[in-house]
């Protein structure tokens, strides 16, 4: 049986991976702990096999006052329980990172490879990748860390930029046909995809996604039809979009930021248990 540890009580990851993995009881005991006051520190993580620290500030903010505070809890903490858990003798560290590491989607194609170098473009994306840098020396043949780079996660009651595009795809008769791509990946593989990870013991840095690229017209679509309606792609819109491409909410809804498929495999099992219109149909009934 393995012994999991989630930082980040009643988060919408971790209570979903725990969900998941108390599927098998038999399999894995999962605990819970908040991280938002110091009460945490003097938790024992002595019993627990594997520590998933997902706690962490989650969206993106440009405002300066809040830049202290993303490295105080998405860096500094990240490392502190880490340490705690090598410290106490926790076998497998894995840790909640983001496709944001590799900067803004862009209005033209493109494509994250093995090579391509992290350049962070806010606080959020930076301190998400000082908290792997922090933990990258802590990695010894006893314990191992695995660092997850997963692009937009959705699923039912997930917050973000997917609920906004449901609740739009429900309501509005027309959207703009934009030809983009985006990576994304549903709850269920992305919770399949970590008990993979604990049960291979598995250490390294992951890119996790679907298997399907998506373009978000497309995906307004098939939302609108999960709920019986149709929706119309217009492009007579397409070029007003491309004129003010660069702010915000464009940028997030019709940008391209795509991981390189075969980077994203798992040899040694199938994680992807959902196909994109099946996710959709669990995401929205």
């Amino acid at each position: 049986m393995k012994r999991v540890l989630i930082t980040g009580k009643n988060s919408y990851i971790g209570t979903s991976l725990e969900n998941w993995l108390m599927r098998e009881p038999d399999q894995y005991k999962v605990d819970t702990v908040d991280m938002k006051d110091g009460s945490w520190k003097e938790k024992d993580f002595s019993s627990y096999d594997v520590v998933f620290h997902v706690a962490g500030i989650a969206h993106v903010s440009t405002d300066p006052k809040m830049e202290d505070l993303y490295y105080k809890v998405n860096r500094d903490l990240t490392i502190e329980t880490a340490e705690k858990a090598k410290a106490e003798g926790v076998k497998q560290f894995i840790f909640m990172s983001s496709i944001i590491v590799y900067g803004d989607s862009s209005s033209s194609k493109r494509v994250i490879d093995r090579n391509t170098v992290p350049t962070p473009s806010n606080f959020y994306g930076n301190s998400k990748l000082q908290a792997e840098e922090g933990i990258k020396d802590l990695e010894s043949d006893d314990f191992k860390i695995v660092v997850l780079r997963p692009p937009m996660i959705y699923g039912k009651g997930s917050k973000g930029n997917y609920p906004r595009l449901a609740n739009m795809a429900k309501k509005i008769p027309v959207f703009p046909d934009i030809d983009n791509e985006r990576s994304m990946l549903h709850i269920d593989n992305l919770c399949e995809f970590i008990k993979v990870m604990i049960d291979y013991e598995e250490s390294g840095v992951y890119f996790p996604q679907n298997k399907e690229y998506v373009k978000t017209s497309e995906l307004v679509k098939t939302i609108a039809e999960v709920h019986g309606k149709k929706i119309w792609m217009i492009s007579w819109m397409n070029w007003l979009i491309r004129m003010i491409f660069g702010i915000g909410i464009v940028n997030k809804v019709f940008g391209n930021l795509v991981y390189e498929k075969s980077m994203s495999d798992y040899d040694k099992a199938n994680y992807r248990i959902r196909t994109f219109k099946e996710s959709i149909e669990l995401t929205e009934n």
